[in-house]
């Protein structure tokens, strides 16, 4: 008998921050921050950097399965720049 995977809702996900060229910051979810970042260095999987570039992952935070990450997405979208920035400020962890 084979060994069958996990339910997908067991993988962690996470809520990231990206820094465009042009200053702003893109707001995602991904199973794989680090990967999909890599993704976006290279104009895929976002229209948002075809105008400019994606230049860092400046924000991770990890959340049990896919739905807390959108919620919190939903949460932290809504946020002024200002707000957003103070994330990126008190963003102490390693990148995943």
């Amino acid at each position: 008998m084979s060994e069958t995977p996990p339910p997908a809702e067991c993988k962690p996900w996470y809520l990231y921050l990206v820094r465009a060229a042009n200053g702003s910051l893109y707001c995602g979810i991904s199973d794989d921050p680090q990967k999909r970042f890599i993704k976006h260095q290279k104009g895929q999987g976002a229209r948002y950097f075809k105008t400019s570039p994606a230049q860092a992952l400046v924000y991770v935070e990890q959340w049990p399965d896919k739905g807390e990450a959108l919620r919190q997405e939903r949460l932290v979208k809504k946020l002024r720049k200002k707000a957003k920035e103070a994330l990126v400020a008190s963003y102490a962890g390693s990148v995943v």
